[in-house]
């Protein structure tokens, strides 16, 4: 294996765009091939960050080692079944298939294969959750928010797997305790599928949390507020900033919370190439991105059948 990983690229719409360009500037990788099914988007993304445009997924099988699969939903099962048949590390945008089957399939055959496979669930590093997890102590409510314009993109998807499923994962990991009750409710606006969703989720542990997604607001905004035993901290994903209040003699005081801010795709897809050359286990693998789609569809679920039926 060289010291540079070759990495490949499989859709360059906006999120393999980004992708193209990060492997572009990797010290870790070389960007070696691109495919999409509009070789014009291809051979753009090659003009400006580097590589070859691929005739196909066989032919971009052949010059890579990595590849990041940034198609629509509805494709990732059997591109990633694919590519892990061929003996290629994958990271694979969320959420990471259509159902939670698929979901177990692709992560059982990548472990069977000792590939790699990686979700792109990007919160996992964004550097304000660092902070919070060094000063992470039982957590007993969380309450966080995901807002933003309409996308106009991933439109095949409701906002609970557009962008919530984010937000799951990262409760998941966060609490470490079974999913005991779900209270989901979500309103179709401008899309088939919900555009607005707010979910209660309790814990066998008894932490409770309270997740709102919207992808039809004015404004940008994720956060995340957490309670635990000992004392409160809010995270701010957008301008990587956070505060930590603490109960210390009878009154409340404000800790320093210092956060080394970085891209976060750039982290995710450093990491994802030091674990294909190293053969390390990723933070957000198949079981993880699996576990978290589960959760989502089971409120999507929840949501549809408390859905009015539209005339």
């Amino acid at each position: 294996m060289s010291t540079k990983l070759r990495a490949g690229v499989v859709g360059v719409g906006s999120m393999g765009w980004n992708h193209a360009r990060i492997y572009g500037e990797l010290a870790n990788a070389e960007l070696t091939a691109i495919y999409d099914p509009n070789p014009a988007a291809a051979e753009k993304a090659v003009r400006k960050f580097g590589g070859t445009v691929a005739t196909s997924l066989d032919d971009l099988i052949t010059r890579c080692e990595a590849v990041s699969v940034a198609a629509p939903t509805a494709l990732h099962y059997e591109i990633v079944m694919k590519l892990l048949a061929a003996d290629r590390h994958v990271l694979v945008e969320k959420p990471i298939a259509e159902t939670p089957g698929q979901a177990a399939e692709m992560a059982d055959l990548a472990r069977a294969r000792g590939l790699v496979l990686q979700v792109g669930h990007i919160e996992r590093f964004n550097p304000a959750l660092d902070a919070l997890e060094q000063r992470l102590n039982r957590p007993r409510f969380l309450e966080v928010t995901r807002l933003s314009p309409y996308p106009g993109r991933s439109l095949d998807i409701g906002v609970v797997l557009d962008v919530m499923i984010h937000d799951l994962d990262i409760i998941l990991h966060l609490v470490k305790s079974p999913v005991t009750s779900v209270d989901a409710v979500g309103v179709a606006v401008l899309s088939k599928g919900e555009d607005i969703a707010s979910v209660r989720l309790h814990f066998a542990n008894g932490c409770v949390a309270n997740v709102t997604a919207s992808r039809i607001s004015m404004k940008k905004m994720r956060e995340i507020r957490l309670f635990q035993e000992d004392a409160y901290l809010s995270l701010n994903y957008q301008k990587q900033s956070a505060k930590m209040f603490r109960l210390k003699d009878g009154k409340i005081v404000r800790e320093r919370v210092t956060i080394d801010k970085g891209e976060p795709l750039q982290r995710e897809l450093h990491h994802f190439i030091d674990c294909a050359r190293a053969g390390a286990q990723p933070k957000v693998g198949g079981d993880e991105a699996a576990a978290a789609l589960e959760l989502a569809v089971r409120i999507t679920r929840q949501i549809a059948e408390r859905a009015p039926q539209r005339a």
